[in-house]
């Protein structure tokens, strides 16, 4: 998939980005951001505290996909989430909540805010309280390279398909839903005639932001995936992706 970063980065997070795509070998980060919002220094009360936040979305998120929470007080709090894919078993979600915790120390050391997306999971951290509010600044695209052969029927069945699921994730607890829709013959340059999609929201939203979110992002679809076999939009509050073959874990 080819992937581009999103122009404006609100306050919390810089323009200097470090992009790993994807190995055979690793499950390395689709994505990161580092904060410029000001560092911390080695061994402070702010980097004690946020390896005791980093510790406990740790041990929170397996649980039911999902941590968020606070540590420390005044000019030293850190605030933070991580929040697993909604297929994703304990096991990878705790193993893709350590691999964040771990990047993120080694590619943002020093930084008081960062986030990090995986296939499996995302974490983020900050020293503003950002929980419970929109994030539109922290997104970036991935796409198919292949066309599809009737882009204007595609593209209309991918946006039906996606905001049918945005209206049902934002009325679950879990603030997500996965989906699928007959292409029909000519659907894509394959033989394909499934459409699957995915999405997701961090449960500090609640559902009306959640579905606010998610509208935001499907809106953009002409500007990430027009006429392309998959795609997603990926931000620090929700995200959707669609593949014309099934990515979805199976229960």
């Amino acid at each position: 998939m080819a992937i581009s970063k999103l122009f404006s980065l609100l306050p919390l997070l810089s323009m200097a980005v470090v992009l790993t795509l994807h190995t055979a070998m690793a499950a390395d980060p689709l994505f990161h951001f580092c904060s410029n919002s000001g560092n911390f220094t080695p061994n402070s009360n702010y980097q004690n505290n946020l390896n005791q936040l980093l510790g406990d979305l740790y041990l929170k998120t397996p649980i039911n996909g999902f941590g968020s929470g606070s540590a420390g007080k005044y000019s030293d709090q850190t605030y933070g989430l991580s929040l697993c894919r909604g297929d994703v078993s304990a096991a990878d979600c705790k193993s893709c909540v350590a691999d964040a915790g771990s990047a993120l120390r080694d590619r943002c050391p020093y930084n008081k805010g960062a986030i990090i997306w995986y296939d499996n999971c995302l974490v983020k951290y900050s020293d503003e309280d950002f929980l419970g509010k929109i994030d539109n600044g922290n997104k970036f695209y991935m796409w198919n390279v292949q066309e599809v052969s009737n882009p204007e029927e595609f593209n209309r069945k991918t946006k039906e398909l996606l905001s049918e699921l945005a209206g049902k994730a934002y009325g679950v607890k879990s603030l997500y839903a996965t989906g699928e829709t007959e292409l029909g013959a000519g659907g894509s340059s394959t033989t394909s005639e499934k459409l699957y999609g995915l999405v997701q929201c961090t449960r500090d939203l609640s559902g009306e932001d959640c579905k606010k979110c998610l509208d935001g992002a499907i809106g953009e679809l002409p500007n990430c995936c027009d006429s392309k076999e998959g795609g997603r939009v990926v931000g620090g509050s929700c995200n959707f992706r669609y593949e014309i073959y099934p990515f979805v874990n199976d229960a």
